[in-house]
Formats: C-alpha cells, structure tokens, sequence
C-alpha cells in the first residue's frame, strides 16, 4: 500500500484538567501501531481543521458562537461534564477535520481510519456528554456539497446512543443512522434513529453481536454510498462509563462483522475510535489497536482481491 489509509495527529492531545476522558489514547494508539509496523511510512496523513463553511453545514452560527466565546473566558463549561478552552475548542475542529479527510480516503479506497472522531452528543445547537462538534454530521454534509457520496450511513457501536447524530439526520432520508447501546445509560433523553437497539446492563457478547448484524444489515439495505462506522471501546466489560459485558474478542469480532459486511457489499467504510473509558486504559489502548489492525488487514485484502492475476 502507497496511499494513506489512516488519519491522526499529535496535535490532538489537549489538556482536559481531572477528567475521566483518557486524552492520551490517540498517542499511545498511535505509538503501538507504530511500534508494531501496523503504521508504517506513507499510510498515514495529516488533517486540516474543519473550515467555517464546513462547521456551517451542521451548526448553528450562534451555537459557534457561544461555544467560542465561553473559549475566549480561557475556561469554562458547556454542560458539568464537559469543558471547554481555546484549545478544547480548536483540537475538536482539528479533528473535525480529520473525520472529514477520513471519508474522502475511505471513499476514494474503500476503508479508512480516523485515531480519533466519533463524538456522537453534538447537536446542531448545543454541545454535551464531552462532545463540541459533530465531526460525522459535518463530514457527511461536507462530502454530499461536494458531490463525492449521494447517501450515507452511520453504524453506531458506542455504549452511549448516538443523539446527536439522530436529531441532526431526523427525516433525513439520504442519511440512514444506526445505534446500538445500553439502554439505561446516558443521554437520559434519545431522539430516535432510524433503528436504535437498546441492549440490557451486562448483555454478553452473543447477544450484543447479533444486534450489531441487525443494525449493519439494515444500514446496507439503504444503499449507502459510505458508511461511518463509530468502532467505540466503551462496550467493553471493564468500562467505568459503560455497563454491558462484552468482551476484547467480543469488540473484535464486531469489527470484523462490520467491515466484512461492508466489503462484501462494496460500501466504503470510515472507521472513527468514538469513546473507550477502560478502568485500565491500556485495556482501551488494545481494543483501538485491534480496531485499526483489522482496518489494515480489510485493506490489504481488499488490495489482493484486486490485483490482476500473474
């Protein structure tokens, strides 16, 4: 492979003061795919921060510029649980960004990776639940302007429901969304998807997967032209924010379930990491990494299926 397939940046640590948000898993995603020749040179690109115009296509101006303003103060909050600074402000854009540049490669190639993205409680006038802007809403918006996909999908596989994402595509026919989540767990309030599968405290692996097939296999039967899959790590058993019980080869094989699926469908695919709050954050640093070692192993098959024969 000579094309980057992943996205990241080491701009896109930022301090969050005492918060339960494990910032640093992107360098320490990074740094293991490295060490492991998972990353290796040319495969991954650099993003641009989101531009005004792009932001604009999701957000309310006065919702940018409330949230700008409360930056300007140097500190201060949205909600309780989710602060905001100018650098808050400007990494999010930045990796706005590179959600936006994950769906162009994932477009142009058929998968891509984003060591970051997913952040699913940005509506288009307020920010929540440690999310500011919409990154995949505004991806979406950005690549139907500009002609590159028609109709999309979001498979949604953080333990929280993806809200955000359900009230900015409401009635959107070209944008089919897809859930699946812990029921009783935050947000309180959830604007229906167009499927939202609600599983029980402590649903096991079995259970948790067939619902994932359900919900990919209903995304697909959409026709998109791109799917956005939010590969979150917060699923798993040992998760301080999540209370489902699936395990690291549980979250594996949902990985596998969702590209294989979109692979045989000839869908593009943009995986985003979405939330992962592991009691041990080197458990959430794997499951990521599993992620983006599948990712690479989906493309290089891809790769090989593709090649003309000697």
């Amino acid at each position: 492979m000579t094309s980057p397939w992943c996205v990241y940046s080491d701009e896109y640590f930022v301090d969050m003061g005492e918060h339960v948000f494990p910032v640093e898993k992107y360098r320490r995603v990074y740094a293991k795919l490295v060490a492991e020749g998972v990353l290796r040179p040319g495969d991954v690109a650099e993003p641009q921060p989101a531009s005004e115009e792009d932001l604009l296509l999701v957000h309310q101006p006065s919702y940018l510029a409330h949230l700008r303003r409360v930056a300007s103060l140097g500190w201060g909050y949205l909600t309780p649980d989710t602060p905001v600074s100018p650098e808050i402000v400007a990494k999010s854009i930045l990796s706005a960004g590179g959600t936006l540049l994950a769906g162009r490669l994932a477009v142009q190639q058929g998968v891509s990776l984003h060591l970051s993205g997913g952040f699913h409680h940005a509506f288009a006038d307020h920010g929540e639940g440690f999310c500011y802007i919409n990154h995949v809403a505004i991806a979406i918006r950005r690549l139907q302007a500009d002609g590159a996909v028609g109709r999309a999908a979001i498979v949604d596989c953080d333990v929280h429901q993806g809200n955000g994402n359900a009230a900015i595509f409401a009635g959107d026919e070209s944008v089919f969304t897809f859930s699946i989540h812990e029921e009783d767990n935050y947000p309180l309030a959830k604007p229906p998807s167009d499927l939202d599968i609600g599983l029980p405290w402590r649903c096991p692996d079995e259970r948790y997967l067939a619902g994932v097939r359900t919900g990919v296999e209903a995304a697909l039967a959409a026709r998109p032209d791109l799917v956005f899959y939010l590969a979150g790590a917060d699923p798993y058993e040992n998760d301080m924010l999540g209370g489902l019980a699936v395990t690291m080869d549980g979250l594996l094989e949902r990985d596998r379930l969702v590209l294989s699926s979109c692979a045989k469908a000839g869908v593009p695919v943009a995986v985003v990491l979405a939330g992962g709050y592991a009691y041990d954050t080197d458990d959430t640093v794997e499951i990521h990494c599993r992620t983006a070692r599948e990712v690479r192993a989906t493309l290089e098959g891809r790769a090989l299926a593709n090649d003309p024969p000697n």
